[in-house]
């Protein structure tokens, strides 16, 4: 499957964010590369932390097993692999369970015949994040509902609960945790692209597929894909905050 990235202009995207968002990117950041720092001094990655003690590495299982979940925040993820191309490795899939959401949010209004999971059981797939051999992310990407067997909310709420995604205990490995929990503020406004992304191909697919259950349509697996790069994105957030610095110290 040949999958084209989206037009994402960092630059321009940051250049309109609140300084404040920018600095706890900013702070999401360096989480990530100390988190990283610590795994490498033992000679460790995320990736090989989520599979380590797993036996045998299938594709398609989820990793590790039975998922990682926070009971208190409600948040949720897990690894898995079954797609080599573009030299990934597998992806993460991270989500928020209905306990853990924001008040005021609502599920689309599903028509279709399958059964989705509601009330406390209701969850919402927020990212998914493709990792290379050496435990390095490389890219983001959004699914349609089937892919993940989600409840399914739009990108409006979706983008709401992000806030509200932490992952706080030890369980694989409190570094791995602390790193996925700062990348997803870390690369905040790509995943909001990807969620409005998401609802905008959905809404053309199904206009272009009368009749058919688009939220079930194996035809339609990724809904949108952005290459992404830790370094890049750091470089990206301190050069528009240095810019906004220089804005405001000339207003001043």
């Amino acid at each position: 499957m040949s999958i084209t990235p989206m037009k994402f202009d960092t630059a321009a995207v940051l250049a309109n964010c609140p300084i404040e968002q920018l600095e706890k990117m900013a702070k999401a950041g360096a989480d990530v590369m100390e988190n990283q720092r610590l795994l490498d001094k033992a000679t460790a990655n995320v990736v090989g932390q989520c599979l380590a003690h797993q036996g045998t590495f299938y594709e398609m299982d989820h990793y590790p097993s039975g998922d990682v979940y926070d009971d208190e925040t409600h948040s949720q993820y897990y690894y898995h692999s079954h797609r080599p191309e573009g030299g990934e490795h597998g992806h993460f899939h991270t989500f928020l369970r209905a306990k853990g959401m924001p008040d005021g949010v609502k599920t689309i209004d599903y028509k279709g015949d399958e059964e989705v999971p509601s009330g406390d059981e209701a969850l919402a797939h927020l990212v998914a994040i493709g990792m290379n051999q050496p435990g390095q992310p490389i890219s983001m990407f959004s699914v349609n509902r089937w892919v993940t067997g989600e409840t399914f909310y739009p990108a409006s709420d979706t983008i709401a609960m992000l806030d509200h995604f932490k992952m706080d205990h030890t369980f694989p490995c409190l570094a791995v945790n602390q790193w996925i929990t700062a990348l997803l503020i870390l690369f905040r406004p790509q995943i909001e692209a990807l969620l409005i992304e998401r609802d905008r191909v959905i809404k053309n697919w199904a206009a272009l597929h009368i009749g058919v259950d688009v939220y079930e349509d194996r035809e339609l697996e990724v809904t949108g894909f952005l290459n992404i790069n830790i370094a890049d994105q750091i470089k990206a957030i301190d050069e528009a905050i240095a810019a906004r610095s220089q804005e405001i110290a000339k207003s001043a």
